[in-house]
């Protein structure tokens, strides 16, 4: 008796198993980025809590916290960022060494490795995975290959407070802040490659990088005590923290902006770590970056 061959799969089987694993495909696949939208922002939080750390642990032994632009508290004043200064404190202990070899310019000597000046450096802890304006190799994408990037400034209000030469240093430590450390931000994302900038540099220590008092990895500086609040809110369908891209025209440098759904993680000064609502009111965030002004945060903190 002859076997019957098989004769494979008709076009219509074929196109039947295509469409069924197409459809299965589109339903995974929300899932698979959201399990990965959950597992950067899982890094990100992690990433400010050693912020966080390291500020303390700055704050512990100089007993002020970190200054925004050059180092009062090392009785030195030396061209440094405050991500510079924290580089010790951040598992970046040998970059720093080489970054002091020049008081006058941390981000100008070389190192040995890789043949770059400091401020090529790329600094894990200083970079979000969901940051897509920043490259893989650290720069924005809007610059060319020199200056890396950030994905988290510093609120000027708490480490830029009191004006010094060309520099600003800050006036409290953690016992002396009015507001308490837990309810005070001390960092808060910021987009590394927002094009209405030059982007969010963690090495550059200038004031006035955008011609108008603005610092490069900092947030905060459009306040009451620098030059007015203005508005406040980021454009209307993300309001206060994520933007579409980081070309968008709403990319402002002066205020937080992250790339997470509806939400951006702050680094408390008693070095804990959150996510913010994108809806949280202006009067609510405002009181949450001012160290001092006495007020009690919102119900929607």
């Amino acid at each position: 008796m002859a076997r019957r061959v098989r004769q494979g799969f008709t076009l219509i089987e074929l196109l039947v198993v295509i469409a069924i694993i197409g459809i299965l495909i589109g339903l995974l696949l929300p899932a698979v980025q959201k399990v990965r939208e959950a597992a950067n922002r899982a890094k990100c939080l992690s990433n400010m809590r050693q912020m966080g750390i390291a500020t303390a642990n700055y704050e512990s032994t100089f007993s002020k916290l970190p200054p925004l632009t050059s180092s009062q508290g090392q009785g030195s004043s030396y061209s440094g960022s405050l991500h510079f200064t924290l580089l010790p404190y951040v598992e970046q202990d040998n970059l720093y060494k080489i970054g002091m070899t020049n008081l006058g310019s941390t981000w100008s000597p070389t190192v040995a490795s890789t043949g770059q000046p400091v401020y090529y450096s790329k600094i894990p802890f200083y970079l979000c995975p969901s940051d897509v304006s920043v490259n893989s190799t650290g720069h924005p994408t809007n610059r060319g290959a020199d200056w890396t990037a950030s994905s988290y400034a510093g609120n000027v209000m708490v480490f830029g407070y009191t004006q010094n030469g060309n520099g600003r240093y800050s006036n409290y430590d953690l016992a002396n802040l009015p507001d308490g450390s837990s309810n005070t931000v001390g960092f808060a994302e910021k987009l590394g490659g927002c094009q209405s900038d030059n982007g969010s540099l963690w090495a550059y220590p200038g004031w006035a990088w955008v011609g108008d008092g603005r610092y490069s990895a900092a947030f905060g500086y459009n306040t009451p005590w620098y030059g007015g609040w203005g508005s406040w809110n980021l454009p209307p369908q993300l309001n206060l923290t994520q933007q579409p891209s980081a070309s968008s025209p709403g990319c402002d440098v002066t205020r937080p902006s992250s790339f997470h759904s509806g939400a951006a993680v702050v680094a408390m000064l008693d070095g804990s770590c959150r996510t913010v609502s994108g809806s949280v009111s202006q009067t609510t965030w405002q009181y949450a970056i001012t160290p001092n002004d006495g007020n009690p945060l919102g119900s929607d903190w």
